[in-house]
């Protein structure tokens, strides 16, 4: 159970596992551009931005847009700093082990548990995307009630049906098969950057006003202030820009993965960046009105169809929804590595079942199913909860930064006290991907950015967690949630340690 932090120099060419002490599970089946459309693709543009942008809008007006860019630039700096990790650890439940490796044993189990949690909430929330625009497509997807808007009892209720169903496909088919994963997952990421491309060149072709919309004040006065709407709107962004680091849960599974991890960590949040920039613009620019209050509870799909007219509307659509399937499919993929990861090292409850890799299907089946029953339980149960999106969506990113604050801060401390990482040469025989005299600023940014963000997620606010006045535990259930998952941690944690102690002793 304990772990002293690593200081050792990586043998050139050194591309096992042996020097880690693990045996080679996993089928190296993924390539570079799979890699990257592993980190996309649990980025998702499509699913976030056209799930959250009624969120940002509503809050900030025009100039939420500048949310973005700020986030983006925090997000960049734990992304360089993951790149460098990955390059040196590339191994499943990247976040678990980085943090292992860096902190010592209590806070990599920490930031491991934390990391499975939040991942298996972010499933859920990502898998309740469909009914943003299915019923848009066509009203038959509208299974339950009449009413498709998620923030009603309708809505939400069908979320929930849409949402189980996805589930259970990507269960599936992550337990099938990794190069079938891996294939459905790059088709899926190319279809999606198609689809940026034409909404972004279709909607600006229909411009209404220009790029300086942006500059714009819409929906915030004197009497509404501007921090605390930008600071709330700002979830918008932060929701969107996590997940990258899902390149680095399948480095097991990749091809040189030293030389092409850190790489495609840093191209999926530039890419999404980018491509989520051009996106809210081209969507501010084109939509009928900024003042109507249409944008801010119909969101995007109310631009493509309102603007674009209905067959082209639906069809790009249909993109955003293969986009939200695809990204429901790399979460859950995320997940069921960190699960094996962690159980191969014993320290989670039913670790012998949890790390079994089917000779079969060369996946970890167990630790796939896991999660895909926990997020369909975590939607059952909230049935009918109209406020079950924006609760999930908040409570599940404010854990992930919190997991990666448990790696970006002992990386600082480790540079602070002039343990730096071990140095070395990827499979290519070049360099590992380093920061170099840049680093110590980058981990200071990268850590600041984190601490400031979680608390901005996790903040009370009865406008983002409990709209409806349904009661004090919604208003809190950021600081309830953490509460619950520190404690069941500590419990968790306590009771593997018992029992590893006790089996080491027999």
């Amino acid at each position: 159970m304990s772990a002293a932090p690593d200081t050792t120099t990586i043998e050139p060419g050194a591309t096992d596992l042996s020097g880690f002490g693990y045996a080679q599970q996993l089928s190296r089946r993924v390539g570079s551009y799979a890699s990257f459309a592993a980190g996309f693709s649990f980025v998702s543009i499509l699913t976030t931005v056209f799930q959250l942008f009624g969120l940002g809008f509503s809050f900030g007006g025009t100039a939420f847009f500048w949310t973005w860019p700020a986030v983006l630039a925090g997000q960049l700096m734990v992304a360089l700093c993951f790149a460098e990790l990955a390059a040196r650890y590339p191994l499943s439940g990247a976040i678990y082990q980085w943090a292992r490796r860096l902190g010592g044993a209590v806070i990599g189990w920490f930031a491991g548990w934390t990391m499975v949690i939040a991942q298996t909430i972010t499933l859920a929330a990502a898998a309740i995307a469909l009914q943003v625009v299915l019923p848009a497509v066509w009203s038959g997807f509208q299974l339950v009630g009449t009413d498709p808007a998620l923030a009603s009892k309708d809505g939400a209720t069908n979320a929930v049906v849409l949402g189980c169903i996805l589930l259970v496909a990507t269960t599936i088919l992550n337990a099938t098969s990794v190069r079938i994963m891996a294939v459905v997952n790059s088709i899926g990421v190319t279809l999606e950057l198609v689809g940026v491309v034409l909404i972004v060149v279709l909607l600006t072709s229909k411009a209404e006003r220009g790029p300086s919309v942006v500059l714009h004040t819409t929906n915030l006065d004197n009497t509404t202030g501007y921090v605390v709407p930008l600071l709330i709107s700002a979830l918008m962004a932060a929701y969107v820009l996590v997940g990258f680091d899902s390149a680095g849960e399948l480095a097991e599974e990749t091809h040189k993965p030293r030389a092409t991890t850190p790489r495609t960590i840093i191209r999926a949040v530039v890419a999404s960046g980018v491509g989520g920039a051009f996106l809210i613009i081209a969507a501010l620019m084109a939509a009928p009105s900024v003042t109507d209050g249409n944008l801010a509870t119909q969101g995007l799909p109310y631009v493509l169809t309102s603007r674009l007219g209905t067959t082209a509307g639906k069809l790009l659509l249909l993109d955003v929804a293969l986009a939200v399937c695809v990204c429901t499919l790399a979460i859950q993929t995320a997940a069921a590595r960190m699960i094996f990861s962690m159980a191969r090292d014993n320290v989670l409850p039913a670790s012998a079942w949890l790390r079994r890799v089917s000779p079969r299907t060369g996946t970890p089946v167990a630790a796939t199913v896991v999660p895909g029953v926990l997020a369909a339980v975590c939607l059952v149960v909230n049935v009918g909860n109209a406020g079950l999106f924006l609760g999930l969506a908040s409570v599940c990113i404010m854990l992930l930064y919190i997991a990666y604050l448990m790696v970006t801060t002992p990386m600082l401390v480790r540079r602070l006290t002039g343990n730096g990482l071990p140095g070395g040469t990827d499979e290519n025989g070049r360099p590992l991907f380093s920061l170099g005299r840049f680093g110590l600023v980058i981990n200071i940014v990268a850590v600041s950015y984190g601490l400031a963000m979680a608390i901005n997620l996790g903040w009370p606010r009865a406008e983002v967690y409990d709209p409806a006045g349904e009661g004090w535990y919604l208003h809190y259930l950021p600081l309830l949630t953490l509460a619950i998952v520190g404690i069941g941690g500590l419990i968790a944690y306590r009771s593997q340690r018992q029992a590893y102690l006790a089996e080491v002793a027999a």
